[in-house]
C-alpha cells in the first residue's frame, strides 16, 4: 500500500510540476494520474476493503469512511476530468489538482495509519493489481 501511495503521490508531484510544458503533454499527464488513482481506489473498493472487513469487523468504520473519501476523490477527478476533456488551461487543471492532492494526501494517511497492520497479517489470496490497482 505504501508502494502504490508512493508511486501516487509521485505521479502528481510530476503532474503538478509539468505546469510549463505544452498544454497537450498536461493534459495527458492529467489523464494518466486519474486513470491511477481511480484504479488503485477500484481496487480496495472492490477486493481489498471486502477482505478486510471480514477479517476485522471491527474496522468497517474505518473503512466507510475510506470509502466516502473514494467518492469525494472520485468526485473531483470527475471535475478534473471534465477540465482535461474541455482543453481547460494550465491554472485551471492546477487548481483541480491542487484540491485532489490535498485530500488524497490526507486520506493516504489516515489509510495507512489505519490499515497498514492489518495489511501485514490478512490473508489475501489475489493479485496486488486487484487488491491496489494497477500500478
Amino acid at each position: 500500500m505504501r508502494a502504490v501511495h508512493a508511486r501516487l503521490r509521485s505521479a502528481l508531484r510530476l503532474t503538478l510540476e509539468s505546469g510549463d510544458m505544452a498544454v497537450d503533454d498536461l493534459l495527458l499527464y492529467c489523464r494518466g494520474f486519474c486513470a491511477a488513482l481511480d484504479g488503485h481506489h477500484r481496487g480496495e473498493d472492490r477486493t481489498l476493503f471486502p477482505a478486510i472487513a471480514a477479517a476485522h469487523p471491527e474496522l468497517r468504520p474505518v473503512l466507510r469512511s475510506l470509502e466516502q473519501d473514494h467518492s469525494m476523490i472520485d468526485y473531483l477527478l470527475g471535475g478534473l476530468q471534465a477540465a482535461v476533456d474541455r482543453s481547460g488551461g494550465p491554472e485551471e487543471l492546477r487548481r483541480h489538482l491542487e484540491g485532489v492532492g490535498a485530500i488524497m494526501e490526507n486520506h493516504f494517511r489516515y489509510e495507512e495509519r489505519k490499515l497498514l497492520t492489518v495489511l501485514e497479517s490478512l490473508d489475501l489470496h489475489v493479485t496486488p493489481e486487484e487488491a491496489l490497482g494497477p500500478l
